[in-house]
């Protein structure tokens, strides 16, 4: 598995553009860089993932938040719109990334509200769109023509779970972590009809982003502090892998958050 991160050299609390952030509420600098490291150390010493690494911007400090970037299928990149305007300053360099590595970019009319691999998510073969709060559900249509398949709507109704990845996590064909009370009744239909195994999250560790985490095969690496959701995941044969992500959980953000997946394209570094 190939992911892309960036380093938290910029990352701060600067703006309040989700219920978790505030100014007065800072990270520590020096433990969120701590914490990054270690998140990259598991993935990478412990997971045998390829790291590839993006360069941070000052003023950009939630660019550490790779998943929202966009969204990779082949060697097609579907470049976000971010909602808010604080975080549009971000596109251009996560476009020139994969522009210059050979990948085909693909940009949404500016109305449609897109954030990527925070609110397009795979399960099994079967791709699942969060909308509302951050994407638009007009963007689902546009991102389903570009990747030729079809995408299955959430309606996300909890600002607190403002992306589908903090509140829904695929472990493989058929299976998924979720938080019920993240989700309109219809989307939670549609969650019920289509994976088999649904594994609810409580509230306590859904508000430690227990679904905000990372899956390569039979391994789930997780912010700490969750042990419902570790021994619902052992008692299914994962490995569970838990590294603290508090810094990063002030902002909104946790493991999943911190990586985009980046499948092979025509070019590499």
């Amino acid at each position: 598995m190939k992911l892309l991160m960036c380093p938290p050299l910029y990352y701060g609390i600067e703006r309040e553009i989700n219920p978790r952030m505030s100014r007065s509420h800072q990270s520590n600098p020096q433990l969120a860089q701590e914490q990054w490291r270690a998140l990259y150390r598991i993935l990478e010493d412990h997971l045998g993932a390829e790291i590839a690494l993006l360069e941070p911007r000052k003023g950009l400090p939630d660019m550490v938040f790779t998943a929202s970037a966009g969204l990779v299928w082949g060697n097609k990149f579907i470049a976000s719109n971010f909602r808010h305007e604080a975080r549009r300053g971000e596109a251009p360099f996560f476009d020139n990334w994969f522009q210059v590595r050979g990948y085909e970019i693909f940009y949404l009319p500016e109305e449609n509200f897109f954030e990527g691999e925070g609110d397009l998510l795979l399960c099994g073969d079967l791709f699942f769109a969060g909308y509302h709060i951050r994407s638009g559900i007009t963007s689902r249509q546009k991102v389903a023509e570009i990747l030729g398949r079809e995408i299955l709507s959430l309606e996300l109704t909890n600002e607190w779970f403002y992306h589908l990845d903090t509140c829904f996590c695929p472990l493989g064909k058929g299976q998924a972590l979720f938080y019920p009370a993240a989700f309109a009744s219809d989307a939670l239909k549609v969650l019920e009809d289509k994976i088999g195994a649904l594994i609810p999250v409580p509230e306590e560790e859904a508000r430690r982003f227990a679904c905000n985490a990372i899956v390569v095969e039979k391994n789930v690496v997780m912010n700490d502090g969750c042990p419902q959701t570790r021994e619902k995941l052992r008692a299914l044969g994962f490995s569970v892998l838990e590294t603290p992500l508090s810094e990063f959980i002030k902002a909104g953000g946790s493991a999943k958050c911190l990586v985009l997946k980046v499948p092979h394209a025509e070019k590499q570094e």
